[in-house]
């Protein structure tokens, strides 16, 4: 029988983050991946720069295939705009870097064994148990088809599990965390480019976002190394579950092949392979860790998705090390409270902000993304060196004066 101080489930950003930290502060440590690293993860792979912050001994030139300074932004593919993401006047200049997630969370996982950790990839978890002398958890390989192995190639007990399995993980349902969900849905394809072809405006360092092609959502393209992640979002779902919806597949494929048109991108519908995701957005306070503190719930698997702007990397990497520091530190119980310190009131406002910004899209993006400073307090959002709270009432007031103005501009059809 195996014994660790923490095991932690799912080598993500937040995952590997957590194993690093607890790892670097003498805990015994194993990281269970469910695929052989390097794998692919479907992201759009999109972090603001500051995620250097948290980590210092990483080298960017080992994970950022471009840096993105501008954003060009579109109406209905239409009604273009172009805006830096430092104007003149900026004290401290931000952008975005892009990465692919295979190679970034390798680099991650690679970090966390450096630091002590063990990792054990291509070990899917299928049980989570808490007994009385810790948490025991079992795992089968997974085979190159996808498949599980029969009998548990794993066993092991800890003090303390981390669930960073995602929204789909098995540690959420045995800690009996988060049963009432909002799952939000991505959807992209990895398109082969050649800089230099193409709409004038693809550039390695402007990424691009579409608000009217994809009702309660947007789309995007973000450029990388030698292609571009051109995928679509649906971020306010009617029911608990996109999921489900096979209608709202086909609507975000269907931009994500008006945002090919759009680009002058020559394509084949039927070579097209598209990758999904499910988006567990943040809905309010709940509790992420259990009552006897054994089971805490990092990133995708606690709803860290901002719900206004579906982003989720840093949020997780920032969960990670939350989480372990709660463990070296013997206040797991508090987890939950030092998350929403961290999170709540800012994203509290985001979705607020979300739900106005999905219903009334066009007024926002006449009033909101078309201000020259938008794509900047943009980014400041994303890095989190401005909260939400900070900027909700403002932004509520300019789009209502918007509001206003787009009423009083409309002409009454009818002459009484």
């Amino acid at each position: 029988m195996l014994n660790y101080d923490l095991i932690v489930c799912g080598a993500g950003p937040a995952g590997a983050m957590a194993a690093a930290t607890a790892a670097q502060a003498g805990l015994k440590v194993a990281l269970l991946e469910k695929q052989i690293l390097p794998r692919h993860k479907t992201c759009g792979g999109g972090t603001p720069m500051v995620m250097q912050s948290l980590l210092y001994d990483l080298a960017p030139e080992a994970f950022v295939e471009s840096d993105v300074v501008s954003l060009r932004q579109t109406w209905h593919f239409d009604d273009p705009y172009l805006a830096a993401i430092n104007p003149l006047g900026v004290d401290r200049p931000l952008s975005i870097w892009m990465m692919q997630r295979s190679v970034f969370d390798n680099a991650l996982a690679q970090r966390a064994v450096r630091a002590g950790a063990e990792l054990r990839d291509g070990l899917a978890v299928r049980s989570v148990e808490v007994e009385n002398d810790g948490v025991r958890v079992r795992a089968q390989v997974t085979k190159a088809n996808g498949t599980l192995s029969k009998g548990d190639a794993f066993v092991a007990t800890a003090r303390t599990v981390i669930g960073a399995d995602g929204a789909n993980g098995v540690t959420a349902k045995a800690a009996k965390l988060r049963q009432t969900r909002a799952i939000a849905l991505g959807m992209e394809v990895e398109f082969p480019h050649e800089w230099g072809t193409g709409h004038p405006d693809l550039q390695s360092d402007v990424a691009h976002l579409e608000y009217g092609a994809v009702k309660h959502g947007y789309a995007w393209v973000f450029p990388k190394a030698d292609h571009l992640n051109i995928g679509a979002g649906l971020f306010r779902p009617a029911r608990q579950d996109a999921r489900s919806d096979r209608q709202i597949r086909e609507a975000l494929r269907q931009s994500i092949f008006d945002y090919l048109e759009m680009l002058q991108l020559p394509y084949d519908r039927a070579q097209m392979k598209f990758h999904a995701h499910p988006l567990p957005i943040w809905c309010g306070k709940e509790r992420l860790n259990t009552a006897d503190g054994r089971i805490l719930l990092v990133g995708d698997a606690a709803g860290l998705i901002n719900p206004l702007f579906g982003d989720g990397i840093l949020h997780a990497a920032k969960s990670g090390i939350i989480a372990a520091t709660c463990v070296t530190s013997g206040t797991t119980q508090a987890y939950s409270d030092r998350i929403h310190d961290e999170f709540a009131n800012s994203f509290n406002a985001a979705r607020r902000l979300a739900y106005f910004f999905y219903q009334y899209p066009k007024i926002f993006y006449q009033y909101g993304v078309k201000n020259p400073k938008a794509a900047h307090i943009a980014t400041q959002l994303l890095a989190g060196d401005l909260p939400f709270n900070a900027i909700l009432g403002r932004a509520l007031r300019r789009i209502g004066t918007g509001m206003i103005s787009s009423l009083s501009s409309v002409k009454p059809s009818v002459r009484l």
